[in-house]
């Protein structure tokens, strides 16, 4: 398996395609998502093939996008079904990838270990002092793409019951960013009033 060929490609193809409009579904995005899986990986003690599995889904995870907005995790698991053995993936190893990929569709479905590292990777900035400008990245990205045009209020009171609602899955990630994420819920509480 040609894991390094298959980034390369992957990337390249994100940051040449990508629509620029795609302020947070962006080539950052799937880098930061990379990273947080690949630290959340070290610490939950995954390694060797899984460890290659996990990272492929991370850069693949929103290929999609390419595509499609509204299902694009459906749409990144066919992509990864058309690409991933020109790179010399075991069609097993593929499925799985493509299980990873679907898992992180809202609301997150994840019940394999693999599945929740690329869960709370994907959702890692809840967690995180940067939770704000990521999150006004996606409200940015909704109006001009006019996916969901909401007032700031609804944007906030949008946040407010998402943080509220969701819940990480590794016990690394929990002890990591639950404290922050619970912060960054106060503070949302707080705009509200």
């Amino acid at each position: 398996m040609d894991f390094a060929g298959a980034k390369a490609f992957i990337l390249e193809k994100l940051e040449r395609e990508l629509n620029p409009d795609l302020v947070y579904h962006s080539l950052e995005h799937t880098l930061d998502v990379l990273n947080a899986a690949d630290h959340i990986a070290l610490n939950e003690n995954v390694n060797g093939h899984d460890l290659i599995l996990l990272k492929c889904a991370a850069l693949f995870h929103d290929s999609g996008m390419l595509l499609t907005y509204i299902g694009h995790e459906e749409a990144s698991a066919e992509i990864v079904q058309e690409l991933l053995p020109r790179f010399e993936f075991e069609q097993k190893d593929i499925d799985i990838i493509s299980e990873m990929i679907i898992a992180t569709k809202l609301p997150q479905a994840a019940s394999t270990f693999l599945e929740k590292i690329l869960c709370d990777a994907d959702l890692d900035y809840l967690g995180r002092e940067d939770f704000f400008m990521i999150s006004h990245r996606l409200r940015h990205e909704w109006n001009t793409l006019d996916i969901n045009k909401l007032s700031l209020f609804e944007w906030y009171k949008l946040q407010e019951e998402f943080l509220e609602s969701h819940e990480y899955f590794t016990n690394y990630t929990i002890g990591l960013r639950k404290e922050k994420k619970q912060q960054n819920l106060m503070e949302v509480k707080e705009l509200l009033k």
